[in-house]
């Protein structure tokens, strides 16, 4: 007989996304399981580029400088002509910090390492992934989902609240759900490999035939690793020999060097180049989340970005759902994410085409720092603004010091799991305080000074003037402080009641 259980949320697959979703569920203190019918963890570099929005999310999770520590900056991409020359140019714009945007260069590290710093933090909060653990059916009605899961104890029936499927491109969940998973096959197979090679030295991404498909390799040593990750296209009807030998003749034949020898293969992959973007995030009781709900080409570095902030879009709604927020607060999950599936799957096929003509150099675009919600039913602004910050915008970041003395920073103050309001020379007229906001007044009589001018810059808050800043980072109202009755409206619905409301 079957064995029962409860949880609230049940995560199908243990990526990225689901990691992510997993651990910001349980910052949350909500009850959920995490499970992957994989018997090990992923352990492949597939998805190595950590963009500077991601970091973001990363500090606040609490493991950027974990991440930093385990990998690197990119090298420099250097470009080898025929008669066995090069050059070397930067993969990406190089620019400084300002205070809004503390992080702007992408950071290096090999999905199998982000993956296990994740799941260290997860265990941190007192949780872990049920490997070996497939889901095998579900159904659902208006009260939860009913999942079938089979493990290593056997077969089990398990009652949730809600379903995620963060299961990865050929996702059971999706398909489960019958909802259309429509695109386009890109004409490029190709494959990936994180191998030990001698012969390269690795202060750079090597490339050799830029620009010719047939005969293209790049070869780019892993950040905090001894490894190098080899790329190349294959011709659609050949079979990928991902053996060391095989890996090696193909190293040579389009090198045309003898010195570069591929010693051992640690990981490797070929595969068939896609942009897909599922027709729907969500059905009734179940989500989609990361490369369940979108597919798309490695150029940019943008999948694994994209999945991760899903996730984090996710987490926080479900939650808040879960603690009486109106339901269709998890509604904007699908109309703020799907769009940035779209954008990004146009941006990585623009950077693939960009790429068969021997050009691998990314702008701002790829960042995602300019990535926001204005469109979202959740981006308020009373009075209407015409320039500047806007609801929906990414919240940016400031140096600021406290009324003690000690500088620190907005980020600071976001950091965790509530709603923040800046309140700008707002006097006394604000909201009731509350659990899950934070509320700071920054001005002459606040705790918070803008000794440096930077919260002015970024924000151009006019005295009197709040940013509610919502748990994920972005801009989710800009108010005017008298007009407390519709901030309260607005909390209400997001379920950040009332003190007395919140202990009925």
């Amino acid at each position: 007989m079957a064995h029962r259980s409860t949880t609230d949320v049940l995560v199908c697959g243990a990526g990225a996304a689901g990691l992510t979703l997993a651990i910001e569920l349980a910052r949350r203190g909500v009850r959920f399981r995490l499970v992957e019918k994989r018997a090990t963890p992923f352990p492949g570099s597939r998805g190595k580029g950590i963009q500077p929005r991601t970091q973001e999310i990363l500090e606040d999770m609490g493991i950027l400088d974990r991440a930093v520590a385990a990998g690197g900056l990119y090298p420099p991409l250097r470009a080898y002509r025929d008669d066995g020359g090069w050059t070397d140019a930067d993969i990406a714009e190089h620019a400084g910090p300002t205070p809004a945007e503390p992080y702007r260069l992408p950071l290096m590290v090999p999905q199998w390492v982000t993956e296990r710093l994740m799941r260290e933090r997860l265990a941190e909060l007192g949780h872990r992934v049920e490997l070996g653990c497939e889901l095998l059916g579900f159904e659902q009605d208006r009260d939860g989902v009913a999942a079938r899961l089979a493990g290593p104890a056997g077969e089990e029936t398990v009652h949730a609240r809600y379903l995620v499927g963060a299961d990865g491109g050929r996702s059971f969940v999706r398909k489960a759900l019958g909802v259309d998973f429509p695109g386009k096959t890109l004409g490029v197979r190709a494959l990936v490999a994180d191998v030990v090679l001698t012969g390269l030295d690795r202060d750079a991404w090597h490339q050799f035939n830029g620009g010719d498909m047939a005969r293209t390799v790049a070869i780019c040593p892993l950040a905090g690793t001894g490894l190098f990750q080899i790329q190349a296209p294959i011709p659609p009807d050949a079979q990928a020999d991902l053996s060391a030998e095989g890996l090696g003749a193909l190293v040579a034949e389009r090198t045309g060097r003898t010195d570069i020898l591929v010693r051992s293969v640690s990981w490797a992959s070929d595969y068939q180049m896609n942009a897909r973007l599922a027709e729907r995030y969500r059905v009734g009781r179940v989500f989609l989340a990361g490369d369940a709900a979108h597919a798309h080409p490695p150029t940019g570095g943008q999948g694994l970005n994209t999945s991760l902030q899903d996730a984090y879009n996710l987490g926080w709604k479900l939650a808040a759902a879960l603690k009486g927020a109106r339901e269709d607060l998890l509604d904007s999950y699908e109309a703020e994410r799907r769009p940035v599936a779209e954008a990004m799957l146009g941006l990585s096929t623009r950077l693939l085409d960009a790429q068969k003509q021997g050009r691998m150099r990314r702008g701002r675009e790829v960042l995602q720092l300019d990535i926001g919600y204005p469109d979202s039913p959740l981006s308020k602004e009373t009075p209407a603004r015409t320039g500047g910050l806007r609801a929906g915008d990414r919240a940016p970041d400031a140096p600021v010091r406290g009324a003690a003395g000690q500088a620190t920073r907005l980020f600071r103050l976001f950091q965790g799991t509530h709603w923040t309001l800046l309140a700008h020379e707002a006097g006394d007229a604000l909201v009731e305080p509350r659990p899950g906001l934070h509320v700071h007044r920054i001005g002459a009589q606040g705790e918070v000074a803008d000794a440096w001018g930077h919260v002015r810059d970024a924000y151009a808050l006019a005295p009197g003037a709040c940013a509610l800043i919502r748990p994920d980072g972005y801009v989710g109202a800009i108010f005017d402080a008298e007009r407390t009755a519709k901030l309260e409206a607005y909390l209400a619905r997001m379920g950040v009641a009332r003190l007395e409301e919140a202990s009925r």
